[in-house]
């Protein structure tokens, strides 16, 4: 059964014939909006393209960040290789939507959050409701256009995109027969408090390490645990066994003497970042913390957008601040406080004060995926979990977590039955950038083989097309470590606890 809405209307139908991702795909491009029940709240704006030479399966895409556009549908699933078809190119019927609202002009990418002041836009985009509304009415225009439901509906999604992915599996368990989770933000509104507890740090005066000194930390954990695998090929494969003293760049007497090492206030503030943040009150949702971001293991926080940042956060927050400190500005002006003036350098996450009892009502809504899957393992479906070790904006830590607790609440034997989780070291947040492993595999061949065949996955290999070398996939908790032979190809590794 489908969500509340007040019904929907086809905008428009345009044929088209398009290259995508080397293959020439005709297709029929269908925009429609879904009505809201509440007058005031936005539509949810979905496209559907459906390809007249069609597979029988369809794909949806998730979003990113706050969402607020339809997501590429020719677009691949993520980490996927640029060898392969494409989803439309295979000719899926693929579908996606704005997830309920859509962004303002002058903000930056997926950073308006403006929509949180109305209840139902936020629950469209934050409870996950828009994806089911999206679902059955693509589902809905899927069968008018072919006169056939889909022999299989999977979905795809990275960041946002795959905290939804474990939203679908959960909360409507029947309704998709394979997912594949990216770098899931799995935990929103808890990430959030950690992200205000840094961006409060960071804002302190001489705390913000500039980029030089972003440099200068990356390369010195490189340099002390890149070898801990085997090899020294710019990839810590081995996170948990790296352990970087950042008091080794200490400037003398602590104070700041330029991008050659790090002031007190600096190391203060990378200490934090890397350290679990954990708050002395209950929300609802039951979490109690958020691991960290794990720079001093490896995660890459060079990137300008997604990482630090170029400059430190501060009222109002600068565009050139990073992407998660952005993304709590936003939450704090138009989730939390409701008030667009707000400062967010004003909420404590540690002591909220007034806002406690907000804080415990989002989280109900944000922060619901409760890593029970066992109503859509028995319904067959089938879950790839990926996400990297270097990564900047969403925790592999916390993916890790979410495992952990699957694998507690379903037991190994049956989580193994309809899951994979793969950690890939030196892959950062979506390839951003220029990873040290920019992390490529055909998940959706694997899913297929998987949902369809019965065929789980057996021991993939990930490539790195920007320097040319492969290396095995292994399974959480392993990691690939280096035995002998060429340190380009997978063949040289073994995947080892």
């Amino acid at each position: 059964m489908s969500l509340p809405t007040t019904g929907g209307r086809v905008e428009s139908v345009s044929v088209r014939t398009s290259l995508v991702g080397g293959e020439t795909v005709t297709y029929c491009q269908v925009d429609a909006d879904i009505l809201p029940v509440d007058p005031t709240a936005p539509h949810v704006k979905m496209r559907v393209d459906l390809p007249y030479d069609w597979n029988r399966k369809a794909m949806m895409f998730g979003g990113g960040g706050y969402d607020g556009t339809v997501p590429d549908l020719a677009e691949n699933v993520p980490f996927g290789p640029t060898d392969h078809p494409v989803p439309l190119a295979r000719h899926y019927a693929t579908f996606a939507s704005d997830s309920g609202h859509q962004q303002g002009p002058a903000a930056p990418p997926s950073l308006d959050g403006s929509f949180g002041v109305n209840d139902e836009a936020l629950n469209n985009f934050a409870a996950g409701d828009a994806l089911k509304k999206t679902r059955d009415a693509s589902l809905f225009i899927v069968r008018h256009a072919y006169g056939a439901d889909p022999a299989e509906v999977y979905f795809s999604g990275g960041s946002t995109g795959g905290r939804e992915a474990l939203v679908v599996a959960q909360r409507w368990p029947e309704a998709f027969d394979g997912v594949i989770s990216a770098f899931p933000a799995w935990n929103n509104l808890s990430e959030g408090l950690d992200l205000g507890y840094l961006a409060q740090v960071l804002s302190r005066p001489g705390a913000f390490p500039g980029p030089a000194k972003q440099t200068l930390l990356h390369d010195s954990v490189i340099n002390a645990c890149d070898g801990l695998d085997g090899v020294e090929d710019g990839v810590v494969s081995n996170p948990s066994g790296c352990h970087f003293d950042p008091f080794t760049l200490r400037c003398p007497g602590g104070a700041d003497a330029g991008p050659s090492c790090l002031s007190d206030p600096q190391i203060g503030a990378v200490v934090a970042m890397s350290t679990p943040f954990r708050w002395p009150y209950r929300i609802a949702s039951g979490e109690t913390g958020y691991p960290g971001f794990p720079f001093l293991s490896g995660a890459d926080m060079r990137t300008p957008f997604l990482g630090f940042g170029t400059t430190a956060p501060a009222d109002p927050m600068p565009v050139t601040s990073g992407y998660g400190l952005q993304y709590w500005d936003q939450w704090v002006k138009y989730f939390l406080t409701r008030d667009p003036h707000h400062s967010s350098l004003d909420v404590d996450p540690r002591h909220p004060g007034k806002w406690l009892g907000r804080i415990s009502y989002l989280s109900t809504i944000e922060d619901r995926n409760d890593a029970d899957l066992g109503p859509f393992a028995r319904a067959g479906g089938k879950l790839i979990m990926l996400h990297g070790a270097a990564d900047e904006l969403v925790s592999a830590a916390s993916t890790s977590d979410y495992y952990r607790r699957l694998r507690d609440t379903l037991g190994p034997r049956q989580t193994r039955a309809f899951m994979r989780y793969y950690v890939v070291p030196g892959a950062n947040h979506a390839n951003f950038g220029t990873p040290s492993f920019a992390a490529a595999w055909d998940s959706l061949s694997a899913l297929e083989r998987w949902a369809e065949q019965g065929q789980a996955p057996g021991n993939p290999i990930v490539s790195d097309a920007l320097h040319d070398r492969t290396r095995p996939l292994c399974a959480y908790p392993d990691w690939p470590r280096y035995l002998g032979g060429a340190p380009d190809s997978a063949s040289s590794f073994v995947c080892t606890h």
